[in-house]
C-alpha cells in the first residue's frame, strides 16, 4: 500500500498529519522562517536557502520575503522570475513558475482541495491539484490562482483576481471569477 506521501505526491486523496508528511512540513517551515530571517543584504545566503527548500530555482530568480510554502520540494521556480512580498505557494501538488514569470505582492497559488462530503472532511483527507504559471506570466497583486490551474504564457492576470480555470496564452483577465477582458 502507498504511503501518505506517495498518495499526495501521485495526486491521490492523503491523509495530511501523516508523521512523514508533518516531516517534511516541519523541514519547509524551518527553511521557510531561515528565508524569511535572511536580510536582503545577504543575497547569496538567501539564494542558498531558497535551493535547499525548493525543488527547483532557476537563474536570476528573486523571491522576496516573507514567503509561505507547505513542503517546498514541489515548487519549481524558472530563470528570471520575480515573486514580491507575500507569497503563499501551498505545494501539496506540483507548481510549475516559467521563466521570466513576475507575481504581485500578497500572490496565493494554492494546489490543496478538500472535501465537500463531511465526513471525508472531518476524517482529515485532502488532495491537490497542480498549477502551471507558463513563460512571461505576470500576476498582479493579491491574485489567487485556485488549484488545477494552468495560465498560459504571456497572460496577465489583474490585481486581486481570482483564477479558478484555465487561461489562454496572450490574454488580460480579471476579477472574481477571472474573466478573459481582451487579448495581447
Amino acid at each position: 500500500m502507498p504511503s501518505q506521501k506517495q498518495r499526495m505526491l501521485a495526486g491521490q486523496p492523503y491523509i495530511a498529519n501523516d508523521p512523514e508528511l508533518e516531516a517534511d512540513a516541519r523541514r519547509a517551515a524551518e527553511l521557510n522562517e531561515l528565508f524569511n530571517a535572511v536580510s536582503a543584504t545577504e543575497p547569496q545566503r538567501r539564494r542558498e536557502v531558497l535551493a535547499a527548500l525548493l525543488g527547483k530555482l532557476g537563474a536570476g530568480a528573486e523571491i522576496r520575503s516573507p514567503l509561505h510554502v507547505d513542503y517546498g520540494y514541489n515548487i519549481r521556480v524558472g530563470e528570471g522570475v520575480f515573486v514580491n512580498v507575500g507569497a503563499v505557494l501551498l505545494d501539496v501538488a506540483p507548481i510549475v513558475i516559467g521563466d521570466d514569470v513576475q507575481l504581485g505582492p500578497y500572490v496565493q497559488l494554492l494546489t490543496a482541495t478538500h472535501p465537500v462530503e463531511p465526513v471525508a472532511r472531518r476524517a482529515k483527507w485532502e488532495s491537490g491539484q497542480p498549477i502551471t504559471l507558463g513563460e512571461n506570466v505576470w500576476l498582479g497583486g493579491g491574485a489567487v490562482v485556485c488549484p488545477g490551474v494552468t495560465v498560459g504564457a504571456n497572460t496577465v492576470v489583474g490585481a486581486g483576481a481570482v483564477v479558478t480555470a484555465n487561461l489562454p496564452a496572450n490574454v488580460v483577465a480579471v476579477g472574481n471569477p477571472a474573466r478573459i477582458t481582451r487579448e495581447i
